[in-house]
């Protein structure tokens, strides 16, 4: 490797790897936020946190990584042409042909991660994430309720216990409190256990205790019960999903079926490596610009035309569901014309080099 080639292909690393870290800070917030207010409403158990982020994390990497590679190299090149590296390079002949190699150092191992997240790690993290939360909604201690803590109850109120047994299933020592209308409810007893009732409707079946109700304020209206038995209403569990979700299938899986849902799913799985590639490829002619030219002006048009690719392949996943994009067209019609003018649009700026020189 000449020395041109790992200099420039250092700095296109340097600026990949922080763009990188800057979008998956972004990313990761975003979905920290919804699997608070999920944790928030008892839809996940709190214990699943961190696992539930690193899944999602893995499943978001395909849409991620290609406009960090994007937006990396068009900062790099962009910076050699601020500094006027580009007009030096150039003047010993060396165009933007040359940069194909360093570039494609990079670019080609960056492809080959995001086709490995799209078509294997994103679809495993996915049957992850929901077998996780399968196995969890069946225990009393994953969904939400802990020994020694107060704990949320969907339309109001709390409970608390201060025993488990070791399938995370019984209870000892319960307390609840609730309020409906302008009345209050305390219940407390001696044990108890959880059951499922449907798919998604949970409750605590309390055994051995006392009940008392009366009014917020104002009156004396109470009243004291004795129950051998008493339910209470858990927050609903995460609805599941169905286990014939293309989402959650192996992309072998997928490639025997010919069912239009199965094809739009493959199709998006395959369409992220290729869009990485096309737009890494246009990151070299949109970042050109003259000494006193602005600078991000094109980065942003890269952004944006990123954006638009992505939605492109979204909406176009979603009509090859429904059936209104024959099969055989599947995403091709936006890949196949995405690489051609990335290729055309680079070597067409490359003309601008034609006298080449070694380095």
């Amino acid at each position: 490797m000449s020395k041109l080639d790992r200099y420039l292909l250092s700095d296109f690393i340097q600026s990949f790897l922080a763009t990188l870290l800057v979008l998956l800070v972004v990313s990761v917030g975003g979905v920290l936020v919804d699997l608070l207010g999920r944790i928030a409403d008892g839809q996940i158990p709190a214990g699943l946190l961190l696992g539930q982020l690193g899944l999602q994390f893995i499943a978001y990497l395909p849409l991620i990584v290609p406009m960090a590679l994007m937006l990396g190299l068009a900062l790099a090149i962009g910076r050699l042409y601020r500094d006027s590296e580009m007009a030096v390079l150039t003047a010993v002949g060396i165009g933007p042909r040359r940069l194909l190699r360093p570039v494609l150092m990079l670019v080609l191992p960056v492809v080959a991660l995001v086709g490995a997240c799209s078509l294997w790690l994103g679809p495993w993290a996915q049957r992850t994430a929901q077998t996780q939360l399968e196995e969890a909604n069946r225990s009393v201690l994953m969904a939400g309720l802990e020994p020694g803590r107060f704990t949320p109850l969907s339309g109001g109120g709390i409970v608390y216990v201060s025993s488990l047994s070791e399938d995370g299933k019984g209870l000892g020592q319960v307390f609840v409190q609730r309020q409906k209308d302008d009345r209050f409810e305390v219940v407390s007893a001696q044990g108890g256990h959880m059951y499922l009732e449907g798919e998604r409707r949970r409750f605590l079946r309390l055994e051995d205790g006392h009940q008392i109700e009366g009014p917020l304020a104002g009156k004396l209206d109470y009243r004291l019960m004795r129950f051998a038995a008493n339910e209470v209403a858990l927050p609903d569990r995460e609805k599941g999903r169905e286990a014939n979700d293309p989402e959650l299938r192996s992309t072998w899986a997928l490639l025997g079926d010919g069912s239009l849902p199965a094809v739009a799913q493959l199709h998006a799985r395959l369409a992220p490596p290729l869009l990485a590639l096309a737009f890494a490829l246009m990151a070299v002619p949109l970042s050109r610009s003259a000494p006193r030219q602005q600078r991000y002006g094109k980065v942003m048009l890269s952004v944006l035309a990123y954006l638009f690719g992505v939605n492109l392949m979204i909406v176009g996943s979603q009509w090859l569901a429904k059936g209104s994009l024959p099969a055989f067209a599947g995403l091709w019609w936006l890949t196949l014309p995405l690489l051609a003018l990335a290729l055309w649009m680079y070597f067409r700026d490359g003309r601008l080099g034609r006298n080449k020189g070694k380095a």
